[in-house]
């Protein structure tokens, strides 16, 4: 190669790695200034507030949460009387109740934690399932915790304490463990501190956050503040400096600002870079657009603050958001509510926000601490809380408790406007936007800009609207105890009455997929919202309720999933399941695949159709497709089909086998597996005992051999014993036998038609219920026999492997062997001896089953398990079947409560 060419090669070599360079530098940048997407917000506060929803309806009434001292904290109200001041304050109800078990934390060590750690753990637990997130599928994520804290006062009433009680003390009151306790008891591995600048300590935190998912040092962020008034030693100092105003209310702002007043809360926020939020599919309130922190440095005092330095970090919070002062519509301030403090945020907004407006458009001011007091570590979230509602909500509440616009203030320095009145929020075609302050007493200042969320992008082409349910949906409720459960059913109503457009379905699918399933546990299923509340309200009270089935799952629950026989098939069953759900759909798809050469193959074979159908009537049968059979309408001539043994066995199984492993993909484990007659089949196939192949070719031949039987013989259920049955079937062994023993008094008997009606006219003589069933052929009796030879030919060229979930048989009634179900001489027996499920169920008890899941069209199976558990249990049969007696097809599915 000549220079020439080498110094060509060498120039695109380099040329392209600069381009590379570039790229990375380019997407470094761009993450250093991604939006943070505020994905969930939770908080206690004074007045009752335990939700966001509830702030906001404080805010939009106007109201104030200051009152007197708690009269449950022990505190001598006397004594700070006598020092002059006011027992005035905002203070949280019930800060004692926690439900330590909940977080596997012992009473006495409960006792031991510093309220701060218990409210912590509680908001920041709902605050992740407001996400959309179960808290338990955190663990091991690289999920960080910033807290800010304030005060650990808590510590004081060790002096007095027991021994059992300061074991725990030092975890109990450090300030360290407040973030460190909630990431262990979430599992979570990401950054984790604790920080105290005071009264801004909570927006601290959520800077520090937004850093550290910017930089990729977390995926997920909790963030926030808390802050309990444990001991009234707070409100000496500054009360006796005359920081404190008399009646303990901020009147921020105002010319009759007397000082500020202390209060108490707590509030998280779920942060998450905005990309990340939206790959995630969560609901994005806002994003912190930009934030600063700095110091007041050398200011006139250690604790005054510093106007300078207040107009630096909001300048520099603009810079980070890449936006100008005009840009921010409103501010929510500091604004304490002291005669220092306020003048001099007042000046630094006037200077920084205050300038440049387009004319009608100054900037709003307000402060949450007028509605709330100084909730000091848990200030400057309840400020990010109260913004990101007024955004949503397009409403700027007011200040409370202004008199007059500080006089100390030169309000004609620029365009700031103090929110006095409630305002809707100016449109000005671009998204809104809010700065929110806050000042620690040490001179740290945080300033972050909020902004509305953004539009999300349009879904892809061909995504599908969720169709809307046409039948009951499941509502599951858990807890970690009955009370608990109780509690939460009783919220759950309360929400339902108070918001009449919950979408059921929605309700339903966040309950299961957002919430932790815990121990204690309920479901309620209802078609409507009135079916929902009764539910609801049945489990609060522990009431009966035909909708509702309660339980307490165990540490290795062991279930049964039972397979549905022929006789349960309806007319397009699986059609919407197919439709609505690509699990199903996919596993049908596979089963259709293998099912319906074999079926065509089949039906070009003369003995088909050879009975007494017409010659028209075969080739019109033998020209459907499985699918067009499975999902006929009803009454049309394919859905016809399903009477034919040849399309019902193959049908039952492709449903079954979908709706296994749909179920399967819901994370159901079954311990043990059984099914009735052409059931059993897709037990086998699922337990890994036959493959998909050998499984339809097993199940297409059986019921192509069935099917060409001659018609005719009858079956007929009765009810009464198995043994009173066989004493009537000596002598008639070669034409009569027992098909199925269905239950304890539940006997089906089977074969030709004139001594299976005999011995069914004997039992009806002895005040025996019987029934003839509709069926084209006589199953599981010597009428069988002619298919048998053909039957075991076929079965010698399929594989078999050990079952990987045991199977109850059958034959048997006991759990089979692998070399059972590896031999082809045992399926030849299935299909002609009887199947005894009742004493299946009698083997799944002892096997420790205690719930059981029925697979297929109908729930059959459902109501005869049910009959032989409550023998078992000690009960009489229900008297559900005394006019159906031994029922093969026709149960009504339904909820039945189990039994205990």
């Amino acid at each position: 190669m000549s220079e020439d060419r080498k110094l060509v090669e060498y120039l695109k070599w380099v040329t392209a790695d600069l381009h590379e360079t570039r790229r990375r530098l380019e997407e470094v940048e761009s993450g250093r200034h991604e939006p943070i997407a505020i994905v969930s917000m939770a908080c206690r506060y004074p007045g009752g507030v335990v939700s966001p929803e509830d702030l906001w309806r404080l805010l939009i009434e106007g109201q104030d949460t200051i009152s007197t001292f708690p009269v449950d904290r022990g505190w001598d109200v006397e004594m700070v009387s006598m020092l002059g001041l006011e027992c005035q304050g905002g203070f949280l109800s019930d800060v004692a109740g926690f439900d330590p078990g909940f977080f596997r934390i012992t009473p006495r060590e409960a006792l031991s934690m510093d309220p701060q750690q218990r409210l912590l753990l509680e908001t920041s637990w709902e605050a992740v399932e407001r996400a959309g997130i179960d808290p338990v599928s955190l663990r091991g994520s690289h999920t960080g915790v910033f807290v800010g804290t304030n005060g650990q006062d808590y510590g004081n009433l060790f002096l007095e304490a027991g021994e059992e009680v300061r074991q725990y003390a030092l975890t109990g009151t450090a300030a360290s463990v407040l973030s460190g306790r909630l990431s262990y008891a979430l599992g979570l591995e990401g950054p984790t501190m604790t920080i105290d600048t005071a009264c801004s300590s909570s927006l601290v935190a959520i800077h520090l956050a937004a850093q550290a998912l910017r930089s990729r040092e977390c995926s997920l962020a909790l963030a926030g503040g808390v802050r309990v008034i444990a001991t009234p030693f707070g409100f000496f100092g500054l009360g006796v400096e005359g920081g404190m105003a008399p009646d303990g209310r901020c009147k921020a702002f105002s010319d009759s600002a007397d000082g500020t007043g202390w209060s108490e809360g707590v509030g998280v926020l779920v942060l998450e870079r905005l990309s990340d939020a939206r790959r995630n599919g969560h609901q994005v309130l806002a994003v912190v657009r930009g934030s600063a922190i700095n110091q007041d440095g050398a200011s006139n005092g250690l604790t005054a603050p510093n106007g300078p330095s207040q107009q630096r970090v909001i300048r520099q919070a603009l810079a980070g958001a890449g936006l100008t002062a005009a840009e921010v519509d409103a501010v929510e301030a500091h604004g304490t509510g002291t005669r220092l403090g306020d003048p001099i945020e007042a000046q630094a907004l006037l200077a920084t926000y205050g300038q440049n407006r387009e004319a009608g458009r100054p900037l709003l001011l307000g402060s949450i601490k007028s509605n709330l007091g100084h909730t000091q570590a848990a200030a400057g979230v309840a400020g990010v809380i109260k913004m990101v509602l007024a955004m949503r909500h397009g409403v700027l509440p007011r200040t409370l408790h202004v008199d007059a616009p500080s006089s100390h203030v030169d309000w004609s320095a620029g365009a700031v406007e103090l929110l006095t009145e409630q305002v809707e929020w100016p449109r000005t075609g671009r998204p809104r936007r809010a700065g929110v302050s806050s000042f620690g007493i040490s001179g740290t200042n945080v300033h972050l800009i909020i902004e509305q969320e953004p539009e999300a992008p349009q879904a892809e082409p061909g995504v599908r609207d969720r169709t809307p349910a046409a039948g009951p949906v499941p509502w599951v409720v858990s807890a970690r105890s009955g009370e608990a459960l109780r509690e939460q059913a009783r919220r759950l109503a309360a929400q339902v009455s108070a918001h009449r457009e919950l979408d059921q379905v929605d309700m339903g699918f966040s309950l299961v997929t957002t919430r932790s399933a815990f121990e204690h546990r309920a479901v309620v299923l209802a078609g409507d919202r009135d079916g929902v509340l009764a539910g609801l309200r049945a489990v609060a009270e522990d009431l009966p309720d035909a909708g509702v089935v309660r339980g307490v799952a165990g540490a290795e629950p062991r279930l049964a999933v039972l397979f549905t026989g022929q006789g349960s098939q309806r007319a397009g069953m699986g059609r919407e399941l197919y439709a609505r759900l690509p699990v199903f759909a996919e596993a049908l798809d596979e089963v259709f695949a293998e099912l319906e050469p074999l079926l065509e193959k089949f039906g070009r074979e003369p003995a088909w159709g050879s009975d007494s159908e017409s010659a028209e009537r075969a080739g019109r049968y033998r020209g459907s497709s499985l699918r067009e059979v499975l999902f006929a309408e009803p009454g049309s001539e394919p859905a016809g089909l399903l009477d034919r043994t040849g399309w019902a066995q193959p049908a039952l199984f492709a449903v079954e086998t979908a709706l296994f492993r749909l179920v399967e993909s819901w994370g159901v484990r079954p311990r043990v597996l059984a099914g009735h007659s052409i059931g059993e089949i897709a037990a086998a196939h699922v337990a890994g005992v036959l493959s998909l192949s050998d499984a339809c070719a097993l199940v297409a031949g059986r019921a192509r051999l069935m099917q060409a039987l001659p018609s005719g013989g009858a079956m007929v259920a009765v009810q009464t014993s198995e043994e009173e049955v066989a004493a009537l079937l000596a002598g008639h062994e070669g034409e009569v036998s027992i098909a199925a023993v269905n239950g304890p008094t539940s006997v089906v008997l089977s074969g030709v038609e004139e001594p299976v009606l005999g011995v069914a006219a004997v039992l009806e003589e002895r005040g025996v219920r019987t029934k003839r069933l509709r069926v084209s052929h006589a199953f599981h009796s010597p009428l069988m026999d002619p298919m048998l030879e053909e039957f075991r030919a076929l079965v010698r060229t399929l594989t078999y492997s050990a079952p990987r979930i045991p199977i109850v048989s059958n034959v048997t009634g006991e759990v089979a062997t692998a070399e059972q179900l590896c031999s082809p001489d045992y399926w030849v027996d299935q299909v002609r001896g009887a199947v005894r499920f009742a004493d299946g169920v009698r083997a799944l008890q002892r096997q420790g089953v205690r719930a059981y899941l029925e697979l297929g069209p109908d729930g059959v199976l459902t109501a005869m398990a049910g009959d032989t558990l409550a023998v078992l249990a000690g009960s009489p049969a229900n008297g559900h079947r005394s006019d159906r007696p031994g029922r093969c097809r026709g149960a009504r599915p339904g909820w039945r409560r189990p039994r205990r």
